[in-house]
């Protein structure tokens, strides 16, 4: 059995880009689900899902309210909700804004933390602002393992900067080694 089982990921501003590439470098069968916020302008449809199935080897939807995540799949905050996991379910809400956004990274965080703990994998991408730093604090104390993308690879380096200010980020890396490095985890893991 996997010692991981969730990656959640928290982008902002370049975000698009850098999830097309992080997502086109994993393989179908990611036994986990990967849940996303990527800040999105609430008054637009989203079209990331399409765009990201793209460069995508597994299944990428917007999330959708009670639904049961499962492996191998991916799943977006739509825009202008808060996408929470509770008890293994996708819980959307419109709750108040968390630093000026909804979805919030925070929030979502925060949740995969009290929901997975030590089995949870936080990732913060390029974004500006500080939105994934209170998360990834969260998920760290939790016991979980957590990665930001590097400063010379992101766009914005706002919030990969806020989330090591914590200290509590275990890896630093360029964009085009994240992937790897999910792979690598979970290589790792089974062989324990």
């Amino acid at each position: 059995m996997s010692q991981f089982h969730i990656v959640a990921i928290g982008t902002s501003a370049g975000g698009l880009k850098a999830l097309s590439e992080l997502l086109s470098g994993l393989p179908s069968d990611l036994p986990v689900p990967i849940l996303i916020v990527q800040h999105l302008d609430p008054r637009h449809k989203s079209l990331m899902a399409e765009i990201l199935q793209r460069h995508c080897k597994m299944k990428v939807k917007e999330g959708v309210h009670e639904e049961t995540i499962q492996p191998s799949t991916v799943y977006i905050a739509p825009p202008n909700k808060h996408m929470l996991v509770v008890q293994g379910k996708i819980n959307l809400t419109s709750t108040a804004f968390v630093h000026f956004t909804r979805p919030s990274i925070d929030l979502m965080f925060e949740s995969v933390a009290a929901d997975f703990g030590d089995k949870a994998i936080g990732i913060i991408l390029t974004g500006t602002g500080i939105d994934g730093s209170m998360g990834i604090k969260a998920i760290k104390e939790r016991g979980g393992t957590t990665i930001a993308q590097d400063e010379e690879t992101s766009e914005h380096s706002g919030m990969p900067k806020a989330a090591i200010a914590t200290g509590a980020v275990d890896f630093i890396l360029p964009l085009q080694d994240i992937a790897q490095a999910i792979i690598t985890l979970f290589r790792r893991d089974q062989e324990e």
